[in-house]
């Protein structure tokens, strides 16, 4: 479920907007904490044994293959990466936003194939577009934060 702040944003001081960015419901320090333990770790270990532990020779060795990685890693362009990245995000993002059911359609839809100007057809068509009211309202409400506010159980579905 999604987890909104808009209400702790609004209400944020510019010295008290580092307690915001430290909340872990959702945050992108919860998904990227251990990575950077660890990147920050080895960091540390290698710079530690570069400036106190290796020789003179050791050290100009190691920065000859640091040289060496560092030709081969400009063969693969940072913006060609970042930007396949951009566009598989906007593209997970936009097949959701398509694959949302809108009401509207499936109304036009029932209204043309379920004929009558009687009273049975005016309900059977009313009870169809309830029934798909209520489907796009169950998931909206486990999608949506804000629906899942106004609509908390099913009584208050109901």
């Amino acid at each position: 479920m999604t987890v909104t702040y808009s209400s702790k944003v609004a209400n944020a001081t510019f010295f008290g907007f580092h307690r915001l960015l430290l909340r872990w419901k959702g945050s992108i320090y919860k998904l990227l904490y251990r990575e950077f333990i660890v990147f920050a770790t080895l960091y540390t270990a290698i710079s530690v044994l570069y400036r106190f532990f290796l020789t003179g020779s050791q050290k100009r060795f190691f920065e000859k293959l640091s040289i060496y990685c560092d030709r081969y890693a400009e063969q693969i362009p940072v913006t060609f990466v970042l930007g396949f990245y951009v566009t598989l995000v906007v593209n997970r993002w936009w097949n959701q936003f398509v694959n949302l059911p809108w009401p509207d359609r499936l109304m036009f839809l029932i209204s043309s194939c379920v004929q009558g100007r009687d009273e049975y057809g005016r309900l059977l068509r009313r009870t169809l577009m309830r029934y798909v009211n209520l489907t796009s309202l169950l998931i909206f409400r486990s999608v949506s934060t804000a629906v899942y506010k106004r609509f908390p159980t099913i009584d208050h579905v109901v």
